[in-house]
């Protein structure tokens, strides 16, 4: 019985190793060389294994690249599970990100060697960033499932969760992409804390009278 126990074990490490060894392939090649110049038989080659095998883990290079940050919304999850029952749900998610990216044990991105670049090339490439979006839709709704469990709901019935996590998502989502047009990998702690400081604060107090500066609304020229 013990080595019936062993054998499924050994397989399913191996089975890791495999993907593991076949997503360090596909990111450093395409870091180095670009995605397009990359194909999925080179990544194979890489891993020493057969194209065959790599479609048994991965259905792109796409999702073979990005296998390095699909942990990454599993780790904030469990970060919000973690968080007082207490808390509301915004602020809960604010400080799961936070735990997120405080804890070295985490490696949150910015801690990650070339993590920045793999998330600057997805902001560049259409399928990688619609790639890294279908991870981050899969995060989101085992956030919703955690958001409304706090709040003893259900999110096909309630609308909260679904609001709370779209919010706290997508100041994440605005870090991320002002991270990547900054330059400054360090900076990602600071950003992600700026973002839910505004969803928090200015937005919803009154704005000033008169257009933004910025503002690039159509018939507003002067003449």
């Amino acid at each position: 019985m013990n080595r019936e126990r062993k054998t499924p074990e050994r397989r399913s490490r191996k089975a890791r190793r495999t993907r593991d060894t076949l997503a360090q392939a596909a990111f450093e090649l395409v870091l180095d060389r670009g995605l397009r110049d990359v194909t999925v038989e080179e990544i194979a080659e890489h891993a020493d294994v057969d194209r065959r095998t790599f479609s048994r883990y991965f259905t792109s290079k796409e999702a073979a690249v990005l296998d390095s940050v699909r942990g990454d919304g599993d780790r904030i999850n469990d970060a919000l599970r973690a968080r007082p029952a207490d808390e509301p749900p915004l602020t809960a998610y604010r400080r799961a990100v936070l735990d997120w990216l405080a804890d070295p044990e985490a490696g949150a991105w910015h801690r990650r060697p070339r993590i920045f670049d793999l998330l600057v090339l997805a902001e560049q490439e259409p399928t990688l960033y619609a790639a890294f979006h279908h991870i981050r839709v899969d995060a989101q709704e085992d956030s919703v499932a955690i958001v409304a469990q706090r709040l003893g709901t259900d999110p096909r019935q309630d609308i909260r969760p679904a609001v709370t996590v779209a919010a706290g998502a997508g100041a994440l989502l605005a870090a991320q992409a002002a991270w990547v047009r900054g330059g400054c990998p360090e900076e990602l702690p600071r950003l992600v804390g700026q973002a839910f400081d505004a969803l928090s604060g200015e937005l919803f107090a009154q704005l000033p009278a008169g257009p933004a500066s910025h503002s690039t609304t159509e018939g507003n020229g002067t003449s």
